[in-house]
């Protein structure tokens, strides 16, 4: 029977996955690798620590289910955005760590690039806006600060990629240099109307084209890697948010799903249009395939979700494992007033504020970890109702229903405490695996095993719907705190360089 090898490079961990076509989870190896933060606000990854963990989980799940090489249909890589990697092609060599999508160190120049008309040149080029989130600042910060770097690309002995990039160059040992339009389109340097590379955006964050990758759809044969043992097919490369958008089987146009990882992203199918936003919201390529069509969503993103979690753990030490968290916020009613704004790498959707930081309001002589604990669980959720509005006034489609994906949709005390706050059903999968499946299936879609897009409804099935139950006066005057405690978070950090940002 025929397999697919999915591998989930995310922010935090490697993980490689063997699925049949039905969608049935075969086996699963895991592996986290190391967070670099160099100083305040700067975040890296060692890109040859990710592709050696890659590449030894992917054989270890092989190894584990007993899957041979030729009875898989092709792989599929999908992969954390926005994080540069900037190689040598003689050796295959970073220059230097990759700088991750999280990593704020480019916020102090990012007025480089701003007026001039140049904000509206990139919105409506690209969909996206003028922050360090995105590939071009770091790409061009990488360029200022690493000796040698420019002479060597003029030379054209220099590759850019992200993650999904670096992994096909490495599993083709070299011979494919290539990124699908999904990750593209997160560089800022990518025009996603002509969809091609951008010879404005080139000159405005003087990138040289010399290191830019081909572009090739999400779905596609895209390579071969015999480094697994046997002769492999790569046929599906994308983004981790749109991979969960077609694993959610979000196919049709007002079709949204929520991803609750290490941050939350909210996406919106809007079919072959892409729509513009009036509300801070990105606009992007969901997938495209080898026939030439492609699906455009809205998107907004949160940077801290599931790492906020994480801090509380590995930061604040109130729990010791991250599940630990609902049981914490369980023995409270509610937040009792206190406020947790997860701004720890400055803001996303729909503020965009590099500048803002976390900050815990509300705080009393009875606030206890508890309440800290069960405000962090508000403050994602918060986050996420801010996307859904933003969304909803762009799109005009009042949201009736969300999808839900990602480590911590398993946790029914969040899911119930967005479904309230969104005052939404909330929907999760009888399988969470969506993102490592939607690569899987951009395979199976170029195997042929998969009969076309809109198939994906098959293989969708229902878990739990969580309905709101939550009073409207209780909703609001959540919500009114949220906003009070995120315009205190906003901007902290301002003219002030001591944090190192």
């Amino acid at each position: 029977m025929t397999r697919l090898l999915a591998l989930d490079e995310g922010t935090t961990s490697c993980r490689a996955i063997v699925f049949d076509l039905n969608g049935q989870n075969l086996g699963t190896a895991q592996q986290e690798f190391k967070q670099i933060f160099p100083q305040p606000g700067w975040v890296e990854h060692d890109a040859t620590e990710i592709a050696a963990a890659q590449t030894r989980m992917a054989q270890d799940v092989l190894r584990q289910t007993g899957v041979e090489p030729a009875e898989l249909a092709g792989i599929g890589i999908t992969n954390q955005r926005e994080t540069v990697v900037l190689w040598d092609r003689r050796t295959g060599e970073p220059i230097h760590n990759a700088i991750v999508w999280q990593d704020r160190r480019t916020a102090d120049v990012m007025d480089r690039w701003r007026g001039g008309g140049n904000d509206e040149m990139v919105r409506d080029k690209t969909g996206l806006l003028l922050d360090p989130y995105f590939c071009a600042s770091k790409l061009a910060w990488l360029f200022d600060n690493v000796d040698g770097a420019r002479a060597a690309a003029r030379d054209g002995h220099l590759a850019f990629g992200t993650i999904e990039c670096w992994l096909l160059w490495n599993l083709t040992e070299g011979r494919v240099h290539a990124t699908d339009e999904s990750n593209a389109c997160r560089t800022l340097l990518y025009d996603i109307h002509a969809r091609q590379w951008d010879d404005d955006l080139l000159a405005l964050f003087d990138i040289p084209a010399s290191v830019l990758p081909d572009v090739v759809p999400c779905s596609g044969d895209l390579g071969e890697t015999t480094v697994l043992g046997g002769s492999i097919p790569v046929r599906g490369m994308i983004g981790d948010q749109q991979s969960a958008l077609f694993g959610q089987a979000c196919v049709k146009p007002g079709m949204a799903k929520s991803t609750y990882g290490t941050g939350c992203f909210l996406l919106l199918n809007t079919g072959e249009e892409a729509v513009m936003s009036e509300n801070k919201l990105l606009t992007t390529i969901g997938w495209s395939t080898s026939d030439g069509s492609c699906t455009y969503a809205l998107e907004g993103s949160v940077f801290m979700g599931g790492a906020t979690v994480q801090w509380l753990r590995d930061g604040l030490g109130i729990i010791d494992s991250a599940p630990e968290v609902n049981e914490l916020a369980a023995t409270v009613p509610d937040s009792g007033g206190v406020v947790l704004v997860p701004a720890f790498a400055g803001l996303g959707a729909p503020y965009w504020d590099p500048w803002a930081r976390g900050a815990i309001l509300g705080l009393t002589r009875g606030s206890t970890a508890a309440h800290v604990a069960r405000a962090a669980l508000d403050g994602v959720a918060c986050s996420v109702v801010d996307l859904l509005h933003a969304m909803e006034r762009d799109s005009g489609i009042p949201l009736k229903e969300v999808r839900v994906d990602g480590g911590a949709a398993a946790s029914d005390q969040l899911m119930q405490i967005q479904t309230d706050l969104l005052n939404v059903h909330v929907l999760r999968p009888t399988m969470l695996e969506t993102t490592a499946f939607g690569a899987a299936s951009m395979a199976a879609l170029a195997a042929g095993a998969l009969d076309s897009v809109e198939s994906m409804g098959d293989h969708w099935a229902l878990d739990h719907r969580f309905e709101p139950e939550m009073e409207d006066a209780v909703r609001q005057q959540i919500l009114d705190r949220w906003s009070r405690g995120v315009e205190r978070a906003r901007a902290w950090a301002g003219e002030d360089t001591t944090d190192g940002s």
